[in-house]
């Protein structure tokens, strides 16, 4: 692998709080936290949030933070809100200067900090990085730690415009400034990422893009239960993103109907996609 511009010998702790929302993930949290445990350049502080579980999903938490130490911490809400509050509820008591999301089913790369922390360390201009992410099946066991070749200009920046039409990062990628004002939007359980990153963007602050699989995703970006109803509520979070930024007087009419005829369309695609698959 290429240098990342981050030295082996520089401390083995980054300024970062790592966010993970937690529900009835018993099976799948602790691949996560290990993954986030073997970091070459481990967070400060890892923050799991239990969105009333009611399972067994709290007492697993609860022993992964007897297991690694008190740099984990475990915040057990006490009514259910969805992946979008949990993460708020961690973000609100994060100690570091930067924020890292995972979500309790993917993993990271051994290099995962250490290439992210690095690159918005040696650009404080930047509030919000993500990267690209490498697909497995939900049943590997595969380790994350595949070669990787990362350069300090494999970086793209990330416009309002090119956000508008496609995501440019899913979540578990994301590592963002913990100041920022734009939070997720309380009780949204689909789409609530992508509304985010268009708040963001759309301040305006800098964002930009790593060339470089830094995570594992475990599921299909769409249509992992196989069931049209969960995609057809994604597709109706991102018309109400697209209304609501019209009611913010950031699109206007002409725009949001052409975003929401390309939206329908995408829809239309992935449906078709989806149904193919069923049949194969």
């Amino acid at each position: 692998c290429s240098r990342s511009g981050v030295s082996h010998r520089m401390t083995m702790s980054a300024p970062v709080t790592v966010v993970v929302p937690c529900y009835r993930c018993a099976k799948t949290i602790v691949r996560a936290v290990s993954s986030v445990a073997a970091q070459t350049l481990r967070p400060a502080e890892l923050i799991l949030v239990d969105d009333a579980s009611g399972d067994a999903t709290l007492q697993q938490l609860y022993a992964l933070q007897a297991q690694h130490g008190t740099w984990i911490r475990v915040i057990a809400l006490t009514a259910n809100a969805g992946a979008a509050s949990a993460r708020n509820a961690g973000w609100n008591v994060a100690t570091q200067p930067y924020i890292a999301f995972l979500d309790a089913d993917d993993a990271w790369h051994p290099r995962k900090l250490e290439v992210q922390y690095g690159y918005m360390q040696q650009h404080p201009d930047v509030a919000l990085c993500g990267h690209l992410c490498r697909q497995l099946p939900a049943t590997t066991m595969e380790a994350t730690h595949w070669p990787i070749t990362w350069t300090m200009g494999d970086a793209l920046p990330v416009t309002w415009s090119q956000l508008l039409l496609r995501h440019q990062f899913v979540t578990p990628s994301v590592m963002l400034k913990r100041d920022i004002k734009p939070r997720f939007y309380e009780g949204a359980r689909h789409m609530e990422d992508h509304r985010l990153w268009l708040e963001v963007v759309g301040t305006p602050l800098p964002a930009v893009r790593l060339q470089v699989e830094l995570a594992a995703v475990y599921k299909p970006v769409y249509g992992a239960s196989g069931l049209s109803a969960d995609m057809w509520s994604m597709e109706k979070a991102e018309l109400a993103n697209y209304r609501y930024f019209y009611g913010q007087h950031k699109l206007s009419l002409v725009q949001l109907i052409l975003l929401q005829i390309f939206s329908l369309l995408k829809y239309a695609r992935r449906l078709f996609i989806v149904c193919v698959l069923r049949r194969v």
